[in-house]
């Protein structure tokens, strides 16, 4: 698609996507906060703190692709070995929550994590109490919060995380309702919604060991 932007803007996209690229892959810093202090560094330095409409913004799709270019540049003799334990990880910890009907996102997923990278799950249940007390009588210890709800879900309600430690790593289960299985998850991102992808415990299977095509039993 041929971008309406000019020169100059296209050029200030790539840098705040670039600036924010850098921060996600050197000190874990999530989207939303890495594209807004690029756009302060970015900005700021080229226009007197003065502000860019939110449409002249990189999107996570390209921010996303300036992480990997950036992991390949100066983390390619460790980001692949990190993404292939946070993988193992999560493919164990899926394996433990299979009744809850896990799904792998974020970062671990796409290919993306690094250092200072958490496991990111989206489990649907009946109840969110049912997984706290499957939590609790596995004696792992929790933090519960919340955030708003889908805007493509007909629910109103806050959606919980549940978030723990797992062999060190940092682990964050969202409770969705059972039936959001049944249509597009999406995240809101502003006044846009975008699809969250998602891969269930057979497809993190194939991506730690693709040449192994076996299905769960």
């Amino acid at each position: 698609m041929t971008s309406n932007l000019s020169p100059e803007l296209e050029q200030l996209r790539a840098e705040i996507a670039a600036a924010a690229a850098r921060m996600i892959a050197e000190d874990g810093a999530d989207y939303g906060t890495a594209k807004r202090k690029a756009v302060e560094l970015c900005v700021g330095s080229k226009r007197g703190g003065g502000k860019i409409r939110g449409e002249f913004l990189p999107d996570n799709a390209q921010i996303e692709e300036e992480v990997r270019i950036y992991n390949e540049l100066f983390f390619a003799d460790t980001q692949p070995a990190r993404l292939l334990h946070l993988r193992r990880i999560a493919a164990e910890i899926m394996g433990e929550l299979r009744q809850f009907k896990p799904y792998l996102t974020g970062a671990v997923l796409n290919g993306t994590a690094g250092e200072h990278s958490d496991i990111y799950l989206h489990l649907f249940v009946d109840s969110p109490k049912d997984v706290e007390i499957f939590l609790f009588n596995k004696n792992v210890q929790f933090e519960l919060s919340t955030s708003p709800p889908l805007k493509t879900s007909g629910n109103n309600e806050p959606v919980e995380t549940v978030s723990f430690m797992y062999k060190k790593e940092g682990v964050h289960l969202t409770l969705y309702e059972t039936d959001d299985l049944r249509g597009s998850i999406r995240a809101a991102s502003g006044k846009r919604a975008e699809r969250v992808i998602r891969a269930d415990h057979n497809a993190v299977l194939a991506l730690i060991n693709p040449e192994d095509n076996q299905k769960e039993d």
